[in-house]
């Protein structure tokens, strides 16, 4: 039976490690780090994953705001208001939640903001440092699955990983971190996507398989070997009448087929979601830190 990669748990230290560092800042910095989340429109998605970001930025003693933006807002709107937060002093993390609506494009905005605030880690010069292997921000998702391995001890070093996905977001970057000379790291790195064939016949051989695709019961229990440790980044509302809300959560591993056979698997909610924010986090005390902090501390 699987062991339970318990991300609700790991996140609940990280939060708690967070607040004691905050806390010795303080006094240096005259101030708690300060996030700006930028929603752009009413996705209701959205408004879930804001809310829950700005809960756990309060939570650790952080600063957090929600800056709303209306959907018919043009992109030169929005860049200006990015620009502005840039500039202010007293903000040291900006992300843009995604979705955007489709007449903004993504790339262009997400490259507007600083990469010095860019702690949600995908401005091209961030990105770009990962494969360089050069200091500055990783995506959250990522990071936090990281993060998720080295509480659990799971060992990269020369096992074959297969990332079911290749976005930015997620799959492209993992694949990335998990193949360089680090700890977690130093993997074969197998990147799948929805053009790969047969998909299983890489799945069969992986030790450990990270899957961010958003379709349901996708990773099955005969496309895994014994052993396998599975990574469940996808989540999807998938209709259930029966439950109340009339609807349930599923990730892209089929969890009922998988629990027999994995050594260890994420559970879909309570997994890579929980870790995800405690790694936005994590970046934006880092901001703080290299930002007001650091200069506090030069001229003390």
């Amino acid at each position: 039976m699987a062991k339970l990669l318990d991300g609700k748990k790991v996140s609940t230290k990280i939060k708690h490690d967070i607040q004691e560092k905050i806390h010795g800042l303080d006094n240096l910095a005259q101030r708690a780090p300060h996030l700006s989340v930028v929603q752009v429109g009413l996705d209701p998605a959205s408004e879930i994953y804001v809310s829950a970001k700005i809960r756990d930025c309060e939570e650790v003693g952080m600063v957090a705001d929600r800056i709303r933006l209306a959907p018919s807002i043009s992109e030169e709107e929005v860049i200006s208001k990015i620009e502005g937060l840039n500039r202010d002093e007293d903000i040291d993390g900006v992300i843009v939640q995604l979705p955007l609506p489709p007449h903004l494009s993504k790339n262009r905005i997400l490259n507007a903001i600083s990469p010095e605030k860019d702690v949600d880690g995908l401005h091209s010069l961030n990105f770009g440092k990962l494969g360089t292997h050069m200091q500055g921000f990783i995506p959250a998702t990522p990071l936090g699955i990281l993060e998720l391995f080295k509480a659990y001890q799971i060992e990269t070093k020369g096992q074959h990983v297969v990332v079911v996905g290749r976005s930015h977001l997620v799959g492209l970057a993992m694949s990335i971190l998990l193949s360089r000379g680090d700890n977690p790291g130093d993997a074969t790195v197998t990147l799948t996507h929805r053009y790969t064939r047969n998909l299983g016949r890489h799945t069969q051989t992986a030790d450990i398989i990270v899957t961010a695709v958003g379709k349901p019961g996708l990773i099955t229990g005969d496309m895994v070997k014994e052993g396998v440790v599975v990574v469940d980044v996808g989540i999807v509302r998938v209709s259930d009448k029966s439950r109340p809300s009339g609807y349930v959560l599923r990730g892209d591993a089929d969890f009922e087929s998988l629990q027999s056979k994995a050594s260890y698997i994420t559970p879909v909610p309570g997994g890579v979601g929980p870790m995800t924010r405690a790694a936005l986090l994590q970046n934006t005390l880092q901001a703080a830190e290299q930002g007001v902090y650091k200069t506090n501390s030069s001229d003390a």
